[in-house]
């Protein structure tokens, strides 16, 4: 694969503005709860970020994978925001409000970002939840800096194994449904594997985003070393009928190097895990990981204890 020698870029400033005047009309429709936006200066570019929710406590940062924006997480903002603060993120590099300034050309700078606009809101022990490529962000986050991250919720991430060639036909099959007129867009959803294809707000939003150019790494399979380096409590979900990994050998390879993390596949779902079942993946992440402690509290043979 070849390295990025650029930043990520629309084609053209009209380009942009017409993103841009997309993105905030979708904003404005889609966002169900007061929001305050920020622009956060990194190492790589400036980071556009989204509060909602309490003031105090610790956050919940949400990152999206490759082509995607906080835009991608609008079905978690409220039911999240009611007991959390949650901050969700346009990563650098991806079709957004971000601006990348200098490439990125591994997982260390990628990750390096990440922890930039991590310091930059104060965040002291968050709970990030990435999808895809943004769970991949979050796991180069954590192996190049400590603290900050109390907790990850990996749905469905990259880095896990190498990337499949089934992968990329998912990709162009939905790219090219994306352009289908709504009804036959919704069908094809079905037929192809993803469910974003009925999510008419964001196709909108790819759609206007045409012109932009992505170039960011391919992230490379973890080795089983650098899995174990991981530090923080994980719980990993997995779409049962994921296009870019296979999701039974990849908890089994789990089971027996990190045993601690917790793994689920989740029945009827492809790689679009995080648009297709927004319920279910909210309330992992509102139970995680104090569920995965009271289970170890019971296996060591000490009382189940409430709370959740």
């Amino acid at each position: 694969m070849r390295t990025p020698d650029r930043p990520s870029a629309f084609t053209s400033d009209s380009a942009r503005d017409k993103f841009h005047a997309v993105y905030d009309r979708m904003l404005r429709e889609l966002w169900p709860v007061p929001v305050d936006a920020a622009d956060v200066e990194t190492r790589a570019g400036s980071v556009r970020i989204h509060r909602a929710g309490p003031a105090e406590g610790d956050p919940v940062v949400l990152v999206a994978g490759a082509g995607g924006n906080a835009l991608a997480w609008y079905r978690y903002v409220e039911p999240l925001a009611r007991t959390r603060p949650v901050i969700t993120v346009d990563p650098l590099g991806e079709l957004g409000r971000s601006v990348q300034t200098r490439p990125l050309t591994n997982g260390a700078e990628v990750g390096g970002w990440f922890t930039d606009v991590l310091d930059a809101v104060g965040a002291e022990r968050a709970h990030v939840a990435g999808f895809s490529y943004g769970g991949w962000t979050a796991v180069e986050q954590q192996l190049g800096a400590s603290g900050r991250v109390a907790a990850l919720t990996l749905v469905d991430p990259g880095g896990f194994a190498p990337l499949p060639r089934r992968f990329v036909r998912w990709a162009l099959a939905g790219a090219l449904a994306s352009m289908l007129p709504r009804p036959l867009r919704h069908r094809m959803a079905d037929v192809v594997g993803n469910g974003v294809l009925r999510e008419d707000g964001l196709v909108r939003l790819m759609r206007a985003g045409w012109s932009f150019r992505r170039r960011l790494p391919v992230p490379p399979a973890y080795t089983d070393e650098r899995i174990r380096e991981v530090s923080v409590p994980v719980q990993m979900l997995l779409g049962a009928r994921s296009a870019l990994l296979d999701p039974p050998a990849v908890a089994a390879r789990l089971a027996g190097i990190a045993p601690s993390w917790r793994v689920e596949i989740v029945p009827g779902t492809g790689h679009a895990l995080s648009v297709e079942a927004p319920d279910l993946v909210t309330e992992r992440i509102l139970t995680f990981p104090a569920e995965t402690q009271h289970q170890q509290k019971v296996g060591n043979g000490h009382a189940p204890t409430g709370g959740s």
